[in-house]
């Protein structure tokens, strides 16, 4: 038996009967098919994928642990003034230091006030500290107010993907550094931001010097204990850079990471 199809593509009409009606159906929705796909591509030309299917993992390129290992230049000529666990606001220091940037009950943690004058060693008097009491503040957090790290960390920090922990987890924290004035160098962890900076990335983990401020364009804070074993005054200065756990030698700061958490 013979069946009349009248296919209508637009405006045009065409009558025919048997195969012949199938093959061309099949063709002009093929047509019309493609024709929608150019046009989805015209309208997401800036898309790779029309179709927005997001990608099945984000790519990292780290850097290898060989390149890390290699070391990290000095930062020289770097004015150091000093703070301490517990300090009050001072016109050259707005911020109290009993919470850091990444610890809210930093004294609490620490055991007590670090007294820079009455000491006992390389400690405060009166206590054992529970933190190492070998410790800096450099001006930038790398976690942002909203408690994820800020959007250049990923990029800056060599270490990144390599100490990342999630959200709310500071990468610079703990940070070992190497601090040397008058032949003589001292190794302490990064617990804290600061002088008055936070966000500059450029100084910590590029080629700028420190951004002016009120204490000459201090660039890093030192405690008491690395004051007292560099033998030196607020506002003199050093010359620093970061160095893996690996390379920190046996010292008066070592005993006191090794008890602390792993960080």
């Amino acid at each position: 038996m013979t069946k009349t199809l009248m296919v209508v593509m637009g405006c045009v009409g065409v009558s025919l009967t048997g195969a012949d009606a199938s093959i061309l159906f099949g063709d002009r929705l093929e047509a019309a098919h493609q024709a929608l796909l150019e046009d989805r591509r015209s309208a997401l030309s800036s898309l790779s994928d029309p179709f927005g299917v997001p990608e099945v993992a984000r790519r990292v390129a780290e850097q290898s642990v060989d390149s890390l290992r290699a070391g990290t230049p000095w930062k020289r000529n770097i004015v150091a003034t000093v703070f301490w666990v517990g300090e009050q606001p001072s016109e050259n220091n707005p911020t109290p230091n009993v919470m850091s940037a990444w610890d809210q009950n930093w004294q609490a943690s620490f055991g007590g006030y670090d007294h820079p004058e009455d000491r006992n060693g390389y400690a405060p008097a009166g206590f054992a500290p529970r933190l190492n009491p070998f410790y800096v503040a450099l001006p930038y957090n790398d976690i942002g107010k909203d408690g994820r790290h800020r959007p250049e960390a990923s990029e800056v920090i060599p270490w990144f993907w390599q100490a990342y922990r999630g959200d709310n987890v500071s990468v610079c924290k703990g940070r070992w550094l190497a601090i040397h004035h008058g032949g003589r160098v001292c190794y302490a962890q990064w617990e804290d931001v600061g002088p008055f900076e936070t966000d500059h990335f450029q100084y910590i983990f590029g080629n700028e010097p420190p951004r002016p401020n009120r204490n000459h364009s201090a660039g890093i804070d030192l405690s008491p204990a690395v004051r007292d074993f560099l033998n030196l005054r607020s506002g003199t200065r050093v010359e620093w850079r970061f160095v893996g756990e690996y390379e920190v030698p046996a010292g008066p700061w070592k005993s006191w990471s090794d008890a602390a958490p792993a960080r």
